[in-house]
């Protein structure tokens, strides 16, 4: 199965890496490593192999992750469909608390009428949400909570 995130920090600074060195120590394809290199990863010379040097791959890879970061302003959410931060249909936003502390924000698209989910504490709703009228509703029952225990049971008492 393939690696969701790819983790910088695995790689050593101070060393070169070959493409497929590189590859290997993040868990992807020799190719994704090809790939990054004519996006834009700096190599040492044109040479055979490719040397990488390890704290440019890093920064590389830093870069990478942050370019695909869309911070949400106050008063939006992220709408997975339109791929931007959008504000709420007609204004309205539901919180349903999770635990104690957290719990996630619903709401439809303005654009798209897309479901949108933020989580998101409790005591920052106001900060998530200015001006906006959140309806906080609690959670449902848990599937998993019985009342009581089951009679269903393999042990034979004798």
């Amino acid at each position: 199965m393939p690696v969701r995130w790819i983790n910088p920090r695995l790689i050593k600074i101070h060393r070169a890496y070959s493409a497929d060195e590189a590859a290997r120590t993040l868990g992807v394809h020799k190719n994704s490593v090809r790939g990054w290199i004519k996006k834009g990863l700096p190599v040492v010379d044109s040479g055979r192999p490719m040397l990488i040097l390890g704290h440019e791959l890093r920064a590389f890879l830093d870069r990478k992750r942050k370019a695909g970061k869309r911070p949400c302003p106050p008063g939006t959410i992220y709408c997975l469909k339109c791929r931007e931060p959008r504000g709420p249909a007609l204004g309205m936003v539901e919180y349903v608390g999770r635990n104690a502390a957290t719990g996630d924000l619903t709401a439809l698209c303005e654009i798209c009428g897309t479901i949108m989910f933020r989580r998101a504490r409790g005591a920052d709703i106001d900060a998530i949400m200015p001006g906006i009228d959140v309806q906080i509703r609690e959670a449902g029952a848990r599937l998993i909570e019985r009342a009581s225990p089951s009679l269903n049971c393999d042990e034979r008492k004798d």
